[in-house]
């Protein structure tokens, strides 16, 4: 089969670049060795957010960007990205004093002065205690509270992405994995592609090729031919704890100063709980094997208890555990939270012209780091191409009033009005998709558990890529994130998928086993 360009990777990066080509009139072709956003792009603090903290060092045009491309997900994908309050407490002895980051606040106000966000007040300790009663209120001096965005379910961006480039043409490969980038005479040719299901060996023929694998970027470039190139990756290894919601917590996250060693990190509602992170530390082993020790569990559980006392946080707390690699540029030695956090495309022309690599980047900037990647792309392509749209084109489940869309679920489908809700929170505009499809059967109207039904099992395989019960659980309908791993909607799960997909008693077994080896990877020791 022969492309236009062919992106190798299917995290947020991959699948922004898939849909930017796509829909500008390129012929693309993306593969992912696993599931779609099974990797880096999902294991994050799930932040749409400027990077206060890149103050520090001065990268004054990531924060604008990133200010930027927030304002611009919160127009295009609102059902997925949602603003979100923060709280910055200030204590006695801590590095960053009032005064510092008072001045912060000044320059991110600054810097994001086109928001649709509200300002930054400076608050006292009572007002700061009212907006996060468990917050330990000894040597508190103050606090600064301003505005970003939370992206709850990544997973979900990733997938109306490549659903968005899948409507506009694009070819999505899923359990493909890159054996190896092709070259002849310096010039690349196409990829060499092993159907991880089948075993089946092919090639995919372009000109163009998109290097977005994340920390698996170097492991790609040594399939090229010749000598190996040096590193361009130094990765970072991020951990965060997932817990029962707080006490004395509410819907304004907190963004802290870590006593032990001053390195802010992250108390945040989230999907019903608390998400606590993340550390930094440098990591060069295999991405897909990457582990949470000990001394990242108890750092976090340490700090959040030492912010919020009444949790009295210990290993019990902790419902579950996700660590993943960022793909930041190689820095020497660099200490980790000083290495930017912007991306560059590098292009290898001297060993395998056509071949781009995406290096560094963060989920925020993911939409205009595609459009770099694209406009670099479109040099190479004999004719025109459409200019770039996707800074005011919606994804596909883009809704800013859900209430006429939960009535109308409620109304033509029978759904209850809690799992309306959750659906349109989950799929947005495509909820009704799975109201479709219980209108048509309405078996499928069966729960799964009490906010979610069968439907969206089905929705997940016949309109989603999911390949396997663990994709649509963990990355489809996101019940496998809730605080018991998705447990309780298992066995109903397994049932939808032999009553209405037709599995066989040896499929069920297989699905079973397989959703389970990979929750047990995110459940602590």
């Amino acid at each position: 089969m022969s492309f236009d360009v062919i992106i190798i990777g299917g995290g947020v990066n991959g699948a922004g670049i898939a849909r930017d080509a796509a829909l500008r009139g390129l012929h693309v072709a993306l593969v992912e060795q696993g599931d779609f956003c099974a990797a880096t792009s999902r294991w994050s603090s799930r932040l749409i957010h400027g990077g206060l903290r890149y103050l520090e060092h001065a990268e004054f045009g990531l924060v604008r960007e990133s200010l930027r491309e927030r304002e611009t997900l919160l127009a295009t994908a609102p059902h997925l990205v949602r603003p979100l309050p923060l709280v910055v407490p200030v204590f006695g002895g801590a590095r960053r004093g009032p005064l510092t980051v008072r001045a912060g606040m000044w320059l991110y106000d600054l810097l994001s002065a086109d928001r649709s966000l509200p300002g930054q007040p400076i608050l006292d300790p009572a007002a700061t205690l009212e907006r996060l009663p468990g917050l330990a209120p000894q040597a508190l001096a103050a606090a600064a509270l301003y505005y970003d965005a939370q992206v709850e379910f990544p997973e979900r961006l990733v997938i109306e992405n490549l659903l968005a480039a899948r409507s506009a043409g694009a070819v999505l490969r899923g359990r493909t994995r890159a054996e190896r980038v092709l070259v002849e005479a310096g010039r690349v040719t196409g990829v060499a592609v092993r159907d991880l299901v089948s075993g089946t060996v092919e090639t995919l023929a372009a000109p163009l090729v998109v290097n977005a694998t994340g920390p698996w970027v170097d492991r790609l470039l040594g399939t090229l031919p010749g000598r190996r190139p040096r590193p361009l990756l130094g990765g970072s290894k991020g951990t965060h704890l997932v817990v029962d919601r707080l006490p004395g917590t509410t819907d304004t996250a907190c963004y802290a100063e870590a006593g032990v060693d001053g390195r802010p990190f992250f108390v945040i509602p989230w999907n019903g709980m608390t998400l606590i992170g993340t550390t930094d530390i440098a990591f060069s082993g295999d991405p897909a094997r990457v582990t949470a020790d000990d001394a990242e569990i108890d750092y976090l559980l340490t700090e959040a208890g030492r912010l919020f006392p009444a949790a009295a946080l210990t290993r019990a707390s902790v419902r579950y555990v996700y660590v993943g690699v960022r793909p930041l540029p190689a820095a020497g030695g660099k200490d980790q939270a000083a290495v930017t956090r912007r991306h560059h495309v590098r292009h290898h022309r001297l060993v395998a012209r056509g071949l781009y690599s995406v290096i560094g980047g963060k989920l925020t900037t993911y939409r205009h780091l595609a459009e770099v990647v694209v406009d670099r792309l479109a040099r190479n392509v004999p004719r025109d191409l459409q200019a770039c749209s996707t800074a005011r084109l919606a994804l596909p489940g883009a809704v800013t009033d859900p209430v006429p869309l939960a009535a109308e679920l409620v109304n033509r489908a029978g759904i209850a009005p809690a799992v309306a809700a959750r659906l349109l929170r989950i799929y947005g505009q495509r909820a009704l998709a799975i109201g479709a499809l219980i209108e048509r059967d309405p078996a499928l109207g069966v729960p799964l558990t009490p906010r979610s039904v069968a439907a969206e099992i089905v929705h997940a395989f016949e309109s989603e890529h999911a390949g396997t019960l663990a994709d649509a659980l963990m990355r489809r309908t996101m019940l496998g994130l809730d605080a018991d791993l998705g447990a309780a909607a298992l066995e109903p799960a397994l049932a939808a998928g032999a009553r209405h997909l037709g599995w066989s008693t040896a499929r069920v077994a297989e699905e079973r086993q397989g959703f389970l080896a990979e929750t047990a990877t995110l459940r602590p020791e």
